[in-house]
């Protein structure tokens, strides 16, 4: 069953979210009902299903939707981090202080370049400004940024 809201509640949405993920938002505060293992899995669960979205997105090569589902993984995995430290995560300054705690607590740095190519998918998303080139150089640092968090996670790749 699928929900589509009116305009008058899509745009109360959009302006509650300010720069946020409309369905993130909205996935927040249902998160913030639900015991902390349920929050863990809810975020799993959101970062798998964005991930195969964003592959299916970047096979029919529309770019844009892929660049912002990858975002999504990521943030869904420091989520889930954020979420086990007790640390905020629920704004992009959050989920940037959280790749900046992860640097700093392993000595990566790794983790806040990364993260920055991320950052420039989610921007492409409005802005549009990257070429294919430069969309595969951002997305092969995202699925690194991935496979480290999956890592840092202890979560079967």
């Amino acid at each position: 069953m699928s929900i589509t809201p009116s305009p008058t509640i899509s745009k109360l949405l959009r302006e509650l979210a300010g720069d946020r993920d409309v369905e993130m938002f909205i996935i927040d505060l249902i998160a913030g009902r639900l015991d902390p293992p349920c929050k863990i899995e809810l975020y799993l669960r959101l970062h798998e299903e964005y991930l195969k979205s964003a592959e299916e997105l970047y096979a029919k090569g529309d770019l844009a939707q892929a660049g912002e589902k990858y975002w999504g993984a990521v943030t869904a995995l420091l989520n889930i981090i954020g979420e086990r430290l007790g640390m905020p995560h629920y704004s992009h300054r959050d989920l940037r202080e959280l790749a900046s705690y992860l640097t700093e607590t392993t000595h990566d740095p790794e983790y806040t370049r990364l993260f920055s190519s991320a950052e420039t998918l989610h921007a492409n998303f409005y802005h549009g400004f990257l070429g294919k080139e430069s969309f595969n150089a951002h997305r092969d640092d995202v699925i690194k940024l991935i496979m480290k968090l999956r890592t840092y996670l202890n979560i079967n790749t």
